[in-house]
């Protein structure tokens, strides 16, 4: 529900039609009421998200001629990086600040838009020319990066999809690239496999910096840093956000959130008993119910707890302390970033509750202090910049991303999900799981528009690339606890990456869950012998009937409904089905 609301404010149109839409179907209605609350929610505590800060401003261009002709006269030339990923408040912000002067240049790359999933919209860019009827097109198809295999390949991959501009990368570097597909029997072969490819590199000399791992989603860096840690292969996992939501850290960032803007309920409810003080849920609640009937924010009905009749004597006092406490910080918020934040981490009491707390458990780790003084560091060097104070800091990390995490001069071989990746180069790439459920992802198969862009996704994985790929993928795959037959990804065969036939022949089961892409857009049809409803026989499973076929011409799939009661799915050229009936 949070996603659609996200994608509704990112969509102006929907935006303005929702309420009367919603009236008439239940899922809409429940969204509508939720953002309305949210909405309020958010104005009660002098806040904007992160969608709000495209959609007001998409909102003040579109509705107000004054500004939108003061903002055009005063920005003569807009450019817009990436345009492949902008969403549809981007696109009217940028029509509306280029609306009077028409200077606009966008560059981008409709083969790399892979963020549709949190609104971007493709359209935006294959639509340029009619949008800007004008406008001149260049296409940069001189590639810098990859060897002329590597681009071959991409090539081959990316031309089955429909949604894109045609163009064909033409490479600057001469020389052999080496291609490497390898199907292992499971995962932990898998990872064994990689260490040994990994460690075959780093004795020929390469640096560790120009070696990286892609995969589709990040459970599946577990085995590969379990064998990398055997075998002593230093590694760094470009994970960046996650620092952020270590609880020691959202502490301290609620607390600095607070000062910066003592409206804010929800950074006030985290840190009031953090570290514990002796002002429990019923206190809050209390405080909550006060600050409703005013109208004010929690932390003023905190400042005003001595009108509060429900609370007690000695809840009043502890909250005394707290405002004191808050007041002192906030007095002197104009000071570094790093400065006040140390002075928060100790006079608030989360240093000394984070040191009980390894002394309690007796362990030598010291795990969130050390992350704490790494948020400080950060903050130190930005100040050293002179960008600003806390609250430039805190705008800074809150558009903080994975990418923003990646060391390219840490020594160490590099883990990293294929969305991770867009926007950096190495000289060897892996990417691991090209399977059908992993690569393209299961959420995608029966959607042209998302299989498009998983297959996006691999090409951005493999433009990554300069001198070597090496692709992966198992027989067996653990997956939701549950160890499954798996069925190569269909991208192998639209790239011309070619596995050895030995590695699938006892290749008849798959993975219960997954499914697979038939729409015309993808495969051709093929006659495959079999149809829809027919009833089959199974030397293993017994009598079922054909549920749905997975047309992938000579590695075709049926999907049946056993009367044993399971679903298997199985590739057809191995599965030696008869026919029981046709219909």
């Amino acid at each position: 529900m949070l996603e659609s609301i996200s994608r509704l404010k990112n969509n102006l149109e929907d935006l303005k039609t929702f309420e009367q839409r919603s009236q008439n179907d239940y899922f809409s209605q429940c969204i509508f009421k939720v953002y309305k609350n949210y909405q309020k929610i958010l104005d009660k505590n002098n806040a904007l998200d992160f969608d709000d800060l495209l959609l007001k401003t998409a909102f003040l261009l579109k509705d107000n001629a004054d500004i939108r002709k003061q903002l055009n006269d005063h920005y003569r030339y807009l450019m817009v990086d990436e345009y492949q990923d902008t969403n549809h408040a981007q696109y009217q912000i940028a029509r509306g600040l280029s609306s009077e002067h028409g200077n606009i240049c966008v560059t981008g790359d409709p083969d790399q838009s892979i963020y549709g999933w949190r609104g971007a919209d493709i359209s935006n860019i294959l639509a340029f020319e009619r949008d800007w009827p004008n406008a001149t097109i260049i296409k940069l198809e001189e590639n810098f990066r990859s060897l002329p295999r590597i681009l071959e390949i991409a090539d081959r991959l990316i031309v089955t999809n429909k949604s894109r501009k045609m163009k064909k990368l033409v490479p600057v570097h001469k020389g052999e690239a080496e291609i490497k597909v390898e199907c292992l029997e499971d995962e932990q072969a898998e990872a064994s496999f990689i260490a040994g490819h990994v460690n075959g590199l780093l004795s020929k000399g390469i640096n560790p910096n120009q070696i990286a791992i892609f995969y589709r989603v990040n459970s599946m860096s577990r085995a590969i840093e379990e064998s990398y840690i055997l075998n002593k292969i230093p590694y760094q996992i470009v994970r960046g956000v996650e620092f952020y939501n270590r609880k020691e850290i959202k502490d301290m960032l609620a607390y600095l959130r607070l000062i910066i803007n003592p409206s804010d309920d929800q950074a006030f409810t985290r840190i009031v008993n953090t570290p514990a003080r002796g002002i429990g849920p019923t206190t809050v609640s209390r405080l909550e119910s006060y600050a409703a009937v005013k109208n004010i924010s929690i932390y003023q009905a905190a400042k005003e707890s001595e009108f509060v009749a429900e609370l007690s004597l000695s809840a009043k006092t502890k909250l005394k302390v707290f405002v004191k406490m808050m007041e002192d910080f906030t007095a002197e918020k104009d000071m570094p970033s790093s400065v006040i934040m140390e002075k928060v981490f100790k006079e608030s009491g989360l240093y000394e509750s984070l040191k009980a707390e390894i002394a309690e458990e007796d362990y030598s780790k010291s795990a969130p202090i050390d992350n704490v003084y790494e948020l400080i560091n950060s903050a130190k060097r930005f100040d050293e910049q002179q960008i600003g104070g806390l609250v430039e800091f805190i705008q800074h990390i809150a558009l903080f991303s994975d990418t923003d995490a990646y060391d390219s001069r840490s020594g160490k071989v590099s883990l990293m999900t294929l969305h991770c990746a867009k926007g950096l180069e190495f000289d060897h790439v892996i990417i691991i799981g090209l399977e059908q459920g992993l690569l393209p992802h299961e959420r995608s198969v029966d959607n042209p528009r998302e299989m498009e862009e998983e297959r996006r996704l691999f090409f951005v994985g493999i433009t990554r690339a300069k001198k070597s790929i090496c692709v992966t993928l198992c027989k067996y795959r653990t997956i939701h606890g549950q160890t499954m037959r798996t069925i190569k990804s269909q991208f192998l065969a639209d790239a011309g990456l070619e596995v050895k036939e030995e590695g699938w022949k006892e290749f008849v089961e798959e993975k219960d869950s997954l499914d697979y892409d038939t729409s015309e857009s993808q495969i051709p049809k093929h006659d495959i012998g079999f149809e829809e409803g027919q009833l089959v026989s199974h030397k293993k499973f017994g009598v079922g009937r054909i549920k749905k076929i997975h047309d992938l011409g000579p590695d075709s799939v049926v999907e049946i409904q056993f009367r044993n009661g399971l679903v298997k799915q199985l590739m057809l050229k191995y599965a030696n089905l008869s026919v029981v009936e046709n219909h």
